[in-house]
């Protein structure tokens, strides 16, 4: 468990850790399921830097972008590159081999840029509109840790993975459906309970679990049919679109 856990951190936080001795299938998966316990810590700091920005009168806009800038800094930017990424390897070939080819070039192309700008804008915005919110700091900072969840219906068995190498081909089919199905079961319930906390009808939760879940399988499935499975270009790309509609979702 304690190699998962390194696992988890080192690969979806810039946060030092100890490596794990190795990654193999036995670590991974359970290391994808406790994505969203990993970032806590980047869900905190989105959370600070919106309570300090909105005491200090800072625009709301503004203290969004800086809180966005810090979660992509706190990741590496890691899941940012797998969204540009892609997008520019699904626009740029029927080819199943051309896309991937470009996916792992890792150059940022003109579909790669969009993405980017319309996924980041729409974080932003749904955040300034969060942070005007009585305890709104609280609620983006477990939609930050909720959004890591994409990883486990990504890795979930049955998800074929499109490369037998890579960083992504370690994890994926690593998770069983019903571990995924109870994760998810959790994450909806912890988002029913953030709504409360912003005096918010509780069922507002359901439907931003459901907004990332519906934004996560049509990912999958076109990553399916276009490449033949999932990479971890796919995960980050998941991960980022997914927060992106919860945070929109809850706006």
């Amino acid at each position: 468990m304690l190699e998962s856990w390194r696992a988890a951190v080192g690969t979806l936080t810039a946060i030092p850790v100890t490596p794990p001795r190795c990654v193999d299938r036995e670590v991974a998966g359970p290391a994808m399921v406790m994505a969203p316990l990993a970032v806590v810590p980047l869900g905190l700091l989105v959370a600070l830097l919106m309570w300090g920005g909105r005491e200090l009168g800072l625009a709301p806009l503004g203290v969004a972008a800086a809180a966005v800038g810090a979660l992509a800094l706190g990741s590496r930017a890691f899941h940012l590159d797998g969204l540009a990424d892609t997008a520019d390897g699904l626009t740029a070939s029927y080819s199943t081999e051309r896309s991937l080819a470009v996916m792992k070039t890792g150059d940022v192309g003109p579909a790669g840029a969009g993405a980017l700008v319309m996924v980041l804008g729409v974080q932003i915005a749904s955040l300034a509109s969060i942070v005007t919110m009585s305890n709104g700091p609280w609620l983006a900072a477990l939609l930050v840790c909720v959004s890591r969840g994409a990883v486990v219906v990504t890795c979930m068995r049955g998800v074929p993975g499109a490369r037998v190498d890579g960083l992504g081909s370690t994890y994926v089919e690593t998770i069983p459906r019903t571990v995924t199905v109870l994760s998810w079961a959790v994450l909806s319930a912890l988002m029913c309970g953030g709504f409360l906390l912003v005096d918010e009808p509780w069922w507002r939760g359901v439907v931003c679990a459901g907004a990332a879940l519906v934004v996560v399988a049509s990912i999958v499935h076109r990553a399916v049919a276009r490449l033949g499975g999932v990479t971890g270009d796919i995960f980050g790309a998941c991960i980022e679109i997914s927060l992106a509609a919860m945070l929109l979702a809850s706006t």
